[in-house]
């Protein structure tokens, strides 16, 4: 069986609070991007993993998609048996876009239809909590409001398909506990639940991303990255996540011609799915 694990973007992302368990509480909104790659689960007389593409840091085994595959092969051993699992990297890794969060949570979706478990959504999330924090969003993968770690969700009725996405991934992968130690939390400014009933060219002025401050003072062509996108005529742009990558957002066939002394990728997506498994 063959899924298709997409990534997301953050827009607005607030830390609010520290957290007596070491977490962070935070609001954001998440919205899935249909860039995806290619998840492959097959009947195997032993377990194993085979990961290409991208380069891989640490060991195979402890890849998020083995430990989803652990978790439901713990609690229904017969069901879910031995499997060979083909994961082909295409999602930038520490790019702040959530591409190892949503390979675990499609493994954990695609073993529940090949096993014939019949677990819910909301089992599925619970699942894809122990995994991570915003695993539970790509179960659902469709805009959210999130709260808590990124756990607690709320759809939100946001559209951006008569949008363009361009997305700048430079090759730096960011330290996100460095980055969480580098700021104050604070209430958030915005009601990001109210996000779709404002003009997307207000977003600019009303919207921002916590961690830009320190990730930008460690790494300011990063920033320089995203006053290209404004340049280059983007509605909104920002950092995804804890980044490294930035995007913007354009009218549609629009994008910026981005020029900086780093080796980057220039993902271009014609139109900004809004809702469901793509």
């Amino acid at each position: 069986m063959l899924t298709f694990p997409n990534c997301k973007i953050n827009l607005g992302l607030y830390v609010t609070q520290k957290r007596p368990d070491g977490y962070h509480n935070l609001e954001t909104l998440f919205y899935p991007v249909a860039l995806t790659e290619p998840l492959e689960i097959v009947p195997a007389a032993v377990a194993a993993i085979h990961i290409t593409g991208s380069s891989i840091l640490g060991e195979a085994t402890h890849n998020l998609v083995w430990r989803a595959y652990m978790l439901l092969k713990n609690d229904f051993p017969n069901q879910v048996g031995e499997l060979d699992i083909y994961l082909h990297k295409v999602l930038p890794m520490g790019a702040g876009l959530g591409g190892g969060s949503a390979d675990a949570a499609f493994m954990l979706m695609l073993i529940n239809k090949y096993a014939q478990l019949g677990l819910s959504q909301a089992q599925l999330a619970a699942y894809a909590l122990q995994l991570g924090s915003d695993c539970p969003f790509f179960i659902y993968n469709k805009p959210c409001y999130a709260a808590g770690r990124g756990e607690l969700l709320e759809e939100v009725a946001l559209d951006l398909s008569n949008y363009s996405l361009q997305l700048i991934c430079p090759e730096l992968h960011i330290a996100t506990a460095a980055a969480f130690s580098m700021m104050t939390p604070k209430a958030a400014p915005i009601n990001l639940k109210n996000l779709p009933e404002i003009a997307i060219d207000q977003w600019k002025e009303l919207l921002s991303n916590d961690f830009e401050m320190p990730v930008f003072a460690q790494h300011p062509i990063l920033a320089h990255i995203k006053e290209q996108l404004y340049q280059g005529g983007a509605v909104y742009a920002a950092m995804s996540g804890s980044g490294s990558s930035i995007y913007g957002i354009f009218n549609s066939k629009q994008r910026a011609n981005i020029k900086v002394d780093i080796a980057f990728r220039d993902i271009y997506i014609d139109a900004l799915n809004p809702v469901g498994h793509i």
